[in-house]
């Protein structure tokens, strides 16, 4: 049998859902240096795994954490830990007893759970698991409706689901500590939200950018392509004043054909602030303004704590920016229209370059950029994402969308202070890779009609 290992201080085990793996890490890290934690290089984990031992200061630090996370399930203090019964036995035997004590006085209740990954159980093999703990010292009540303390095996089968082993890979045993928050995930649903747009952003992915964000109460945060402001609802969630501009006037203001199936028009009170009404959140709204994000309406300086968005791609709404003054000064001659808007295509490249200056001059020192990037995966090599000598890259992560298209989750900070010399760094060379991406639409709709001419052939056969 192999050697005990002693279970530290601050070691938490943290259950996460098998869903969004790639952006787990990031929403995790950020909120642990939201708390004032550091993630260390030395924790045990394996990103794909729903299982993460993490080394976490505090009880209370873990409890922020799953106030705030979509991607985990639950964290428990770690007691135990081993490849096979017998070296969780040992390890469970090998934890203080007065840091046990506690939470087994005689006076208390408890349960035990189980929870199996890759693996269902019979309720006699749950029992039989339960009954070979009775060597720690219990003294309390068992209680299963309403216990003061939760205990749980947890036990991992593998990932294969095709290939399950008889003996699981890892076992745990711990004190269950707090839930994370994925109810949100249904109680935002976009499907029971009031003003939609063929765009809006999926509730579990809007909380994933907030966090990512490190948003926090009393913070200014803003979307320079608001849309219908999915992404500001998040983040007034977590008690963010919210603001955001859009090009298209109908969107700010609720007008014209609604994006809602067998809805033609959309009603009177459909807009942003009724979308936070709806939530009660409408305390947190600042306003939404038109306004073209490539030229901001913004006084200068240092105005926002986090700016999250999801920038047009041209493949549900179009990409354009207002005119350029000749353009506009020619049209408004023989028309009396508002100019600003007269508009003119806007190059995928030249929208994330302005987004990326935006972001370095109004970011507060140590604010975060999170957004997200449209990527030609045949194509794709981390030297595109544009950069900012302003701007830290903190997180990449990727979301499919086809089998050659994606788009990335990217997220900065601003870690230096905007100068005048910064004002056209995205002209230099190291800042231009990006823009063979400025036919995205383009090869996005090609890989559509060959995958569409394919599966004709196919079925022909």
């Amino acid at each position: 049998m192999a050697a005990a290992r002693r279970v530290p201080a601050g070691r938490f085990l943290l259950l996460l859902a098998q869903e969004h793996l790639e952006f787990r890490l990031p929403e995790i890290t950020s909120l642990l240096s939201l708390y004032g934690g550091q993630f260390s290089d030395q924790q045990e984990i394996c990103v794909n795994s729903p299982f993460w031992i993490l080394n976490i200061p505090s009880e209370e630090m873990a409890r922020g954490i799953m106030k705030r996370t979509v991607c985990a399930k639950s964290i428990f203090e770690l007691w135990g830990h081993g490849r096979s019964a017998e070296e969780l036995y040992a390890s469970l035997k090998n934890y203080p007893v007065d840091r046990m004590l506690p939470y087994l006085q005689p006076d208390s209740t408890y349960k035990i759970r189980i929870h199996t990954f890759n693996k269902t159980l019979t309720q006699a093999q749950k029992i039989k698991k339960i009954d070979a703990l009775e060597f720690l010292p219990f003294n309390g009540k068992v209680n299963l409706k309403n216990p003061e303390h939760v205990f749980w095996i947890l036990e991992d089968y593998g990932m294969d689901p095709n290939n399950v082993p008889e003996e699981p890979f890892d076992l745990y045993f711990g004190r269950w500590i707090a839930d994370g928050q994925r109810e949100l995930i249904e109680s935002y649903s976009v499907k029971k939200r009031h003003f939609i747009g063929n765009t809006s952003m999926d509730a579990c992915l809007s909380f994933i950018m907030a966090n990512h964000g490190r948003v926090k109460p009393n913070d200014i945060v803003y979307d320079p392509f608001v849309g219908t402001g999915g992404l500001l609802i998040s983040s007034a969630h977590f008690g963010a004043y919210v603001c955001g501009t859009d090009i298209d006037y109908n969107t700010i203001h609720g007008l014209g054909k609604a994006s809602r199936k067998n809805q033609k028009w959309r009603g009177p009170d459909e807009n942003i602030r009724a979308n936070l009404r709806q939530y009660g959140l409408e305390k947190y709204y600042l306003d939404a303004l038109v306004s073209d994000s490539s030229r901001p309406v913004w006084r200068k300086g240092m105005l926002f704590d986090a700016i999250i968005t999801d920038p047009p791609y041209g493949i549900r709404e179009a990409t354009r920016r207002t005119g350029s003054q000749k353009e506009s000064v020619k049209s408004a001659e023989g028309s009396t229209e508002n100019p600003v808007f007269i508009s003119s295509s806007y190059h995928l490249s030249d929208i994330f370059f302005d987004l990326l200056k935006f972001a370095a001059e109004y970011l507060v020192m140590g604010g975060r950029l999170v957004y997200w990037l449209p990527i030609y995966r045949p194509e794709y090599t981390e030297e595109i994402i544009p950069r900012h000598p302003c701007l830290k890259l903190i997180s990449n992560c990727e979301q499919m969308l086809s089998s050659h298209t994606s788009r990335r989750l990217i997220t900065m900070e601003k870690v230096k202070e905007f100068k005048d010399q910064d004002q056209n760094s995205y002209l230099d060379d190291q800042y231009v890779p990006y823009r063979g991406h400025n036919s995205f639409r383009e090869k996005y709709f090609s890989g559509v009609t060959k995958r569409i001419a394919k599966e004709e052939k196919d079925n022909q056969k």
